[in-house]
């Protein structure tokens, strides 16, 4: 099912058809501000597998987690360093995905994620709307690998088709351009994927963090 969240009669009934359909363990399509995304209930296994399916990944890509608030970070991870704290404080919502030490009391499994977890706050009315009600999902971009990352609800339709119970559309995306990916597990803080937060913003919170490896992504 499609629903315009363009229109408020339509915007709430989609919302209460994507938690539905989520808390059956099946996947829904929703905006951000990057791009589409595809979802599941990051507490269930299967779910979290029939994302990786639908777009033909392997448990070696484990999904992100989006949240609804700054504060559920802390619920999901473990030894977040202050400048950090600070960092997200002051970017999210925003396309900015922090991987972090993941809380060891989580039970959940989003793959082989060598116990981290990547996260990000999307600055879209749809998507916090709707994670307000279900809390964290584990979101990928709505495309299948190897192609394009879906700005339209169309385009993620054309490509995931039956695959997903429930589309949420929020009209073309803004930016097209996926997040900056920010790695803080290790000593020296890297950028993984470059992206609409450059290491200049970065640096005003850690100097030390370093740009993508030449060759990387």
């Amino acid at each position: 099912m499609l629903y315009d969240c363009s229109e408020e009669a339509s915007f709430d009934e989609g919302l209460l058809a994507a938690q539905s359909a989520l808390e059956e363990g099946e996947l829904i399509v929703l905006p951000t501000d990057t791009v589409y995304g595809v979802a599941a209930d990051a507490f269930s296994p299967q779910a979290v597998q029939r994302l990786l399916d639908a777009k033909g990944r392997t448990r070696q890509m484990p999904p992100p987690v989006l949240v609804g608030a700054p504060t559920t970070l802390e619920a999901l991870a473990v030894d977040i360093p202050g400048w950090l704290r600070a960092a997200v404080g002051a970017l999210w919502p925003g396309p900015l995905t922090v991987i972090c030490h993941q809380q060891p009391s989580l039970t959940w499994d989003l793959g082989e994620s060598h116990n981290t977890v990547a996260v990000r706050m999307p600055d879209d009315r749809v998507a916090l709307a709707l994670l307000k009600q279900t809390g964290p999902l584990a979101v990928s971009s709505a495309n299948t690998t190897g192609d394009a990352a879906a700005t339209t609800v169309a385009e993620a339709e054309e490509m995931l088709g039956e695959s997903v119970s429930v589309y949420l559309d929020g009209g073309p995306v803004s930016s097209g351009q996926p997040s900056t990916i920010l790695d803080a597990t290790g000593s020296t803080p890297r950028i993984l994927r470059a992206g609409p937060i450059g290491v200049d913003v970065l640096h005003e919170f850690n100097n030390t963090i370093e740009e993508p490896r030449q060759g990387r992504h």
